[in-house]
């Protein structure tokens, strides 16, 4: 039985004590031998850490006892090894990076995500609208894949828009030319695990996107509560296991 708990979560949150920040959650992460990253900007955190039961879920549970991320979303999947070599926690720009000026705090905070969230559908929910075709307004429904091409090519949701993006700053650009195809419909932004699908959703909502919605807790959310019902394939993922099943499971390509 796979005996190595992998984490995974996000949070937009407005944070200013980024050095001693860093230094706590190393020290944390560090003092029970975690691997993995943790990135830290202006704009929050975000995590893939890998270890021991019990000492993966012990730094969960320090960092909720921090008011900033207490109602941060940990997922949880198994491997048999650890799927990184080393442990980093570092200071960016951007915890997932736009390079767009609304996805920072100084610039245009209505579409800055620790400003406010883009409304979201659950994965139960999507599921459903993916069934009927259209969402519960009677909308013509289109899933935005706002990952990049090689993840595509891994597996996506059946007839998503895939944009064959090189990095995720090029989505803003991408949205320029195509979001002709958007108008008038439903759309929801995926991605692995919500992060860039969050910042996506708030960009269609700025551009015009009358409609826009992102996938609460990304293709891995939805894998934990709807299993691959409409998922073609698997889900690529930025460590060792590079793939997993939609039962969260180290996969083959």
């Amino acid at each position: 039985m796979p005996s190595i708990l992998n984490l995974a979560a996000y949070r937009f949150v407005a944070l200013t004590d980024l050095a001693a920040l860093r230094e706590r959650l190393l020290a944390a992460a560090s003092e029970r031998a975690l691997l993995g990253t943790v990135l830290l900007a202006a704009e929050g955190i975000n995590l893939f850490l890998a270890g021991a039961p019990a000492a993966a879920r012990g730094f969960v549970a320090e960092l909720h006892g921090d008011a900033r991320f207490a109602a941060m979303t940990v997922k949880e999947s198994w491997s048999a090894a650890p799927p990184f070599r080393r442990l980093q926690v570092k200071i960016k720009r951007e915890i997932i990076r736009m390079n767009h000026p609304t996805a920072h705090p100084t610039a245009h905070p209505t579409a800055h995500p620790a400003k406010g969230r883009a409304p979201a559908v659950d994965a139960a929910t999507l599921s459903r609208w993916l069934d009927a075709g259209r969402c519960d307004a009677g909308r013509e429904l289109v899933l935005l894949d706002t990952r990049n091409g090689f993840e595509v090519d891994a597996g996506r949701f059946a007839g998503a828009l895939d944009w064959r993006l090189g990095k995720f700053s090029d989505f803003p650009a991408a949205l320029e030319a195509g979001r002709a195809a958007l108008e008038g419909k439903t759309v929801v932004s995926y991605c692995t695990g919500g992060i860039r699908c969050e910042k996506a959703a708030l960009l269609l909502a700025e551009r015009g996107v009358a409609h826009a919605l992102q996938l609460e807790g990304g293709i891995l959310g939805y894998f934990a509560a709807v299993g691959p019902r409409h998922f073609e394939g698997e889900c690529f993922v930025f460590d060792e296991r590079r793939v997993v099943d939609a039962a969260l499971r180290p996969a083959s390509t």
